[in-house]
């Protein structure tokens, strides 16, 4: 499931280096939160949209990375407008929207191997402190795939719990979701250890 996520393609984005477009993933999560206003981020998101048609991501991909975020953006909305304002609201769905729209074209865009090799390089200098680079790339690079998946899964349940009349609940939405969550860890797992990969 995790590696199905890559869509081959000649854009620019795709010839890019892993190492280059996990850079740019990090400031731009880091850069949106770091805006206090609304519109600028609004910018960014539009941007972030716009790279999908330029690196040749059709509009019905698109789709399939915005909707099944759209119910966890709606409960976000709602809490800061009941502890907060609007603006507040908007502000926080803006950030969600584009880190996760930005990382799922980095995984649509980037070979896992790719991605792995970069996170493995930039992690050796840690070395001689003890940190083991393959496993801190592996855990990096799982976190990216899992994004947009967990987000595929959410949209899932809730369309299950809708023809059960239990859209409303969010416990209903929750329990499912961190059950299949943890099933995919735990498939994950064992396909990692069926194919001997120690990084010991």
């Amino acid at each position: 499931m995790i590696a199905g996520l890559y869509i081959d393609g000649a854009s620019a984005l795709h010839r890019a280096t892993a190492g280059i477009k996990i850079l740019a993933m990090m400031a731009l999560g880091t850069g949106v939160f770091l805006i206090p206003d609304w519109p600028v981020v609004a910018v960014v998101l539009a941007t972030v949209i716009a790279l999908y048609p330029i690196s040749g991501f059709g509009r019905h991909i698109i789709w399939a990375q915005i909707k099944p975020m759209i119910w966890l953006l709606l409960i976000f909305f709602a809490v800061q407008l009941w502890l907060n304002d609007w603006q507040a609201g908007l502000l926080v769905v803006l950030r969600i929207a584009a880190i996760v729209l930005f990382a799922s074209l980095v995984t649509l865009s980037t070979k896992t191997s790719d991605m792995l090799a970069s996170l493995d390089r930039a992690m050796v200098p840690l070395k001689p402190i003890g940190v083991n680079p393959e496993k801190v790339s592996l855990a990096i690079s799982m976190v990216l795939r899992f994004i947009p998946v967990i987000a595929t899964v959410a949209s899932e349940i809730r369309d299950a719990q809708r023809a059960r009349g239990l859209d409303k609940s969010i416990l209903a939405m929750i329990v499912p979701l961190i059950i299949r969550t943890l099933k995919m860890a735990d498939d994950v797992a064992d396909a990692i250890d069926a194919r001997s990969f120690d990084l010991d």
